[in-house]
């Protein structure tokens, strides 16, 4: 998977991941659009938006559209949302 955009869903990206075969999908939280279950994520992007002090983590496609997000007071709280859902992702994040 390429390298993120600079914005994801309109947000500044400060941290991504690719998943893949170094992630575990847990199964902790389930993801549910227009009353559809997602599978896995291409991709986590850890984004803020210009102004404000929270963090977003979405779920994104193989083009890196989002697909689901999460809202998180601090850095570390997102980055814990996205172990607690996949897996290995603390050790594969990549700085922006």
């Amino acid at each position: 998977m390429k390298q993120p955009p600079e914005l994801v869903g309109g947000a500044k990206v400060v941290r991504w991941s690719a998943i893949d075969g170094r992630h575990r999908p847990t199964g902790n939280c389930r993801h549910i659009v227009a009353g559809v279950l997602q599978g896995p994520a291409a991709g986590l992007a850890i984004c803020q938006y210009e102004g404000e002090t929270a963090y977003y983590l979405f779920g994104c496609d193989p083009e890196w559209n989002t697909v689901t997000d999460t809202w998180h007071e601090s850095l570390e709280d997102a980055l814990e949302q996205a172990e607690f859902e996949y897996e290995g992702v603390s050790e594969t994040w990549n700085v922006v």
